[in-house]
């Protein structure tokens, strides 16, 4: 019998992340639409607004293809490697940051103060499903290089680590 290598789901918890994520989001413009959360609508800066929320939406979108077709992604997960080069060097979850900006990107452009709290329910919701579902299958299956690769990079927000044009001991 030949013995298969264990290998970790496609869409890991993707569904329930982006549904649970573009559900609140639904749902604040809903209630903004029907009145109930006008008071929040700001007066001052919608031009900034809308041209931020157009960029970051418009910049979530070229970092999710980059993830998903300029890293390979499903290849990389049939092949059971660990993907740490490209957006997965900025952010360990480029895809989920992608549909968290996308989704942030139309709440700044709707410019209301109470839709601007979503990004922090998308923030905690995102770093709950992780620490219990994909960093744990992740440490199981790559061990100290997952766990290296951690320290180094942000679960969720890219940060870009400057070094001033001096080597980073090792």
């Amino acid at each position: 019998m030949v013995e298969r290598k264990k290998q970790l789901p496609i869409f890991g918890v993707g569904p329930l992340y982006v549904g649970g994520c573009f559900l609140v989001t639904a749902l604040g413009l809903l209630l903004r639409s029907k009145g109930l959360l006008r008071s929040g609508d700001l007066r001052r800066g919608k031009r900034l607004l809308r041209l931020s929320g157009g960029g970051l939406a418009l910049s979530s979108v070229g970092l999710w293809l980059a993830a998903v077709i300029g890293q390979q992604l499903s290849q990389a997960i049939r092949d059971n490697r660990l993907l740490t080069t490209g957006p997965y060097a900025l952010v360990r979850n480029p895809i989920y940051t992608a549909f968290a900006g996308l989704l942030t990107g139309i709440l700044l452009m709707v410019g209301n103060a109470w839709l601007l709290l979503c990004p922090f329910i998308f923030w905690a919701y995102l770093t709950v499903l992780m620490i219990f579902t994909e960093e744990r299958w992740l440490k199981e299956k790559f061990g100290q290089d997952y766990m290296a690769y951690c320290r180094r990079v942000n679960r969720f927000i890219p940060i870009i680590k400057l070094t001033g044009g001096k080597r980073q001991k090792k």
